[in-house]
This record gives C-alpha cells, sequence and structure tokens, in this order.
C-alpha cells in the first residue's frame, strides 16, 4: 500500500541538520506513527513520503519554510529578569507560555544582569533539515484515528 492522505504510518528516522549534526533519531525505539494529510508531521516530510511504501528508504533535505519556518525576530525580546520571580534562570531554559500565535515554548537565549532576552520561535526555525527515513508500514487509518486526528497506539490516552 503506498502512503496517502489517510494513511496510518509507521516511520523510522535519523534527523540531522545541513552540518550533518545529529538532532533526533527514532533508531533503537519503537518507530514513529503518523496520519498522513493530517498535519502531524511538517508538510515538506509529509510530502516526500507521499506515494513511498513499506520497505521503501530515502533521504530528504527539508528547507524551512517547509518545516519549522524561518526565523521570525518578531518572537524574540528582551524582558526583565524579573518576570521569573526570583526563580534561577539559565540559557537553553525552555517555558510554555502564551505568544503572539497562542500557547507555546519560549527559549532563554541571553542572559545580560538584569535583562533576559527570549525567544518564541520553534527552536529548529530557520533550520534545513535532513531525514534519513524507512517507511516500516502502512495501513489505512482506522474511523477513530481519522475522527481523532491521530494514530491511537499503546501510548494513546482514548
Amino acid at each position: 500500500m503506498q502512503i496517502t492522505d489517510k494513511s496510518a504510518v509507521r516511520i523510522h528516522y535519523t534527523l540531522t541538520n545541513s552540518h550533518g549534526e545529529a538532532l533526533d533519531s527514532s533508531r533503537g525505539e519503537a518507530p514513529m506513527a503518523y496520519l498522513h494529510g493530517a498535519d502531524n508531521i511538517i508538510s515538506g516530510l509529509e510530502a516526500a513520503l507521499t506515494g513511498k511504501s513499506a520497505g521503501d528508504c530515502l533521504t530528504v533535505s527539508i528547507e524551512p519554510e517547509q518545516a519549522y519556518g524561518l526565523v521570525d525576530e518578531d518572537m524574540q525580546q528582551t524582558i526583565s529578569k524579573s518576570m521569573f520571580d526570583g526563580m534561577a534562570i539559565e540559557v537553553g531554559m525552555q517555558f510554555h507560555a502564551d505568544v503572539s500565535h497562542g500557547s507555546g515554548v519560549i527559549t532563554i537565549v541571553a542572559i545580560n544582569g538584569d535583562d533576559v532576552m527570549i525567544d518564541g520561535n520553534h527552536p529548529l526555525a530557520g533550520e534545513t533539515l535532513v531525514f534519513d527515513v524507512e517507511v516500516i508500514d502502512v495501513r489505512p487509518a482506522t474511523a477513530d484515528e481519522l475522527a481523532h486526528g491521530h494514530i491511537h497506539g499503546p501510548d494513546c490516552q482514548h
């Protein structure tokens, strides 16, 4: 069966940036499952997987516009350290917060005295991503999976 919209797909992947630095991998763990056509994965990877079948392997380079977007400087700002109510903070810490597009994650990218620079961009925004993918299996999604917009499996909370 080929991957089309409404397919339940399981893949193994290794993700690197354009410099070859490893960022993430499912190898050695359970394959990642997703519902094709439901925006469960980045659009560039979904497009590259369309039409593939179980057993297919591919390496695909995905530009930022088809991954996590370009860096939006409006999502970077400097705030006062007092906004953290005396909490010990350090560069790299991440927090859930309300941002301009709804709930999101902010990352502390710099601390200079009482000034804290935060960034609401996805940590991989602006990155060209390289996926090495193996399609493990493809099947039609169930009615429940289609209704819920994701694949059901052993860790599903439905």
